[in-house]
């Protein structure tokens, strides 16, 4: 049983700092924080806010060298957990503390089976025999709503959609019935209708065992409904904590207004995103922008023709089987779909994880070869065109992907990175000269000139991302795909990725298509919506019918799971 009031968890004075190239870096100042029993405290943050140094510090998972250095007190229960040997910790961590982590794919081992990896969490605190570990592992993936658990409890990871890794996860994180949860944006890869599923089933767990529970996410629209009260970090400070209900109703601290309005709504289409670096320079002009709302486009046949036309677009994959491995079946990634894309607009295509959106956008560029159908580009079939033809035509159609860091080589520098294509494809006179157009293109998304000798590593996400879109304009495309080309990012860097989106848009009349499973980001940036479900095109209307008439169950099902950004109680 636990105590009716009081603190499980009490964070006394903590100071996290690390050396970097010589610097001090401290990660988190000064923090004073606690945890309830049976309540869920909110820590919410962009990257580099130190939240996520927060819990490993709670955990004891931070590197143990010279350049780290950890002072203050967490008192777990009135033990100071900073204190303890590693057998101390190792009894508590796992079993009386434990922890979910962003990417549930590189939280499991692959090359067990997740019964194993649930069992060896059982087996490693509790004195059972593996029958009896086995037994309760399959009966704490029924409890997180995994279909024939003892099947699955065989199955490895890569076996599993993302939703179902990250219920096996919270699995093991509740074998040993923890006090206490921390959760590290469990939720941020995941689609809307699932990341929906899995914080219902959080709140529910959290009940019904009376734990506590520490929910971290850079997204307070997540967060309005599961937690009871909230921390904001700003670069290693907590600069407001309130409950749940009085930071939506009466944010106090400029940052945090800024983390509430900077995420597209549904119901408000503001001419730019507001960005938290807005607000902290003149909050005045901040609050301004947000009722400068944005006049739909008027598009015509003649401003706005046809620039790209699908007809009836396939791409099947072979499923096999047998000893010889012959064609069974066949999987429909791509199911005839047929859109009309217009010049100077942003055509957005929406839908779940295996939907098949990502599929349509690489076989639109030959990326990936289409099965049948065609692709019109100017009204030109470009389906049959040989690999030396789609080199060329390729300089107009360029594609954004949505890991900024995987999408950079670390070993080149970012001049290096911008200039290749205009090597590939003879273009300057010589490399000063294309180092120099290169750093036209750094300024005109936002970066400096001087960036051209650094590597990707030395940049952040939204800067990495940035990089990447200077590098799709180097040819001067007409045409992009952004494929989730702002889903990675934290939500102010994205608002300031989409209003760069869009000032490119304006400034070389560029055509998107932007592909997203965040409906409130594709309603925000795009003129028309087209609606993807197992290959097919379900539904597609202008943003306003999509979201306020939709016509199809699905599209109703994935609005519905939209986080509301508000607790249900006000």
């Amino acid at each position: 049983m636990t105590p009716d009031s009081g603190n499980l968890l009490e964070i006394r004075n903590l100071n996290v700092t690390f050396m970097s190239g010589g610097n001090v870096v401290k990660a988190v100042k000064n923090l004073n924080l606690n945890i309830p029993y049976g309540k869920t405290m909110g820590l919410v943050g962009e990257s580099g806010s130190g939240k996520s140094v927060t819990s490993l510090a709670i955990m004891r998972l931070l590197p143990d060298h010279k350049g780290i250095t950890v002072t203050g007190e967490i008192l777990y229960k009135g033990q100071n957990l900073l204190k303890l040997s590693l057998k101390e910790m190792r009894a508590i961590r796992g079993n009386k503390i434990s922890m979910i982590f962003q990417e549930p794919m590189t939280s499991l081992n692959p090359v067990y089976t997740v019964g194993d990896q649930i069992d060896e969490t059982i087996l490693l605190h509790q004195k059972i025999s593996k029958a009896e570990a086995r037994k309760r592992t399959i009966e704490l993936l029924t409890e997180v709503g995994i279909p024939d658990p003892a099947a699955k409890a065989n199955t490895y990871p890569h076996e599993m959609s993302g939703g179902q890794k990250q219920r096996v996860m919270i699995a093991m994180a509740m074998a040993c019935e923890p006090e206490l949860l921390i959760c590290d944006e469990p939720t941020t890869a995941l689609d809307v209708t699932i990341q929906q599923q899995v914080l219902d089933l959080m709140m529910e767990l959290q009940k019904k065992h009376k734990m506590s529970m520490l929910f971290i996410t850079h997204d307070l629209s997540v967060i309005a409904d599961i937690a009871d009260d909230v921390a904001v970090m700003f670069r290693g400070d907590k600069v407001e904590e309130q409950s749940c209900k009085g930071l939506f109703e009466n944010p106090q601290h400029a940052y945090t207004k800024g983390l509430l309005a900077c995420r597209p709504k549904i119901d408000k289409n503001p001419k730019r995103l507001p960005t938290v670096e807005t607000i902290l320079k003149d909050e005045d002009a901040f609050y301004k922008a947000l009722v400068d709302y944005k006049v739909p486009r008027i598009i015509s046949e003649e401003k706005n023709p046809v620039i790209l036309e699908l007809k009836n677009l396939e791409k099947y994959y072979p499923i096999k089987g047998g000893i010889f491995g012959t064609k069974i079946t066949e999987f429909k990634a791509v199911d005839g779909v047929s859109i009309k894309v217009r010049k100077g607009t942003t055509f957005g295509l929406v839908g779940e994880s295996g939907c098949g959106k990502t599929t349509l956008g690489r076989t639109i560029l030959r990326l990936i070869e289409p099965t049948a159908g065609e692709i019109l580009y100017h009204g030109e079939n470009i389906v049959n065109k040989n690999p030396e033809e789609m080199r060329a035509l390729r300089r107009k159609m360029q594609i954004i992907f949505q890991d900024p860091f995987s999408s950079l080589n670390p070993r080149m520098t970012i001049g290096d990175i911008v200039t290749e294509p205009l090597v590939i494809h003879g273009i300057g006179k010589n490399k000063k000269e294309q180092l120099q157009m290169a750093a036209q293109l750094l300024e005109k998304v936002g970066l400096n000139g001087d960036a051209l000798s650094r590597y990707p590593h030395e940049f952040s996400g939204g800067q990495r991302q940035r990089i990447c879109i200077a590098r799709a304009l180097t040819l001067n495309p007409e045409f992009l795909i952004c494929d989730e080309s702002v889903s990675a990012l934290d939500v102010s860097v994205q608002a300031q990725v989409l209003n760069l989106l869009q000032d490119l848009q304006d400034d070389l009349g560029l055509t998107y298509i932007f592909i997203s499973h965040d409906l409130s980001v594709v309603k925000y940036i795009s003129d028309e919506i087209a609606v993807m479900n197992a290959g097919k095109i379900v539904e597609i209307a202008d943003p306003d019918t999509i979201y306020n008439h939709p016509a199809n169950a699905y599209t109703k099902r994935l609005i519905d799971a939209i986080p509301k950004g508000r607790p249900s109680l006000i």
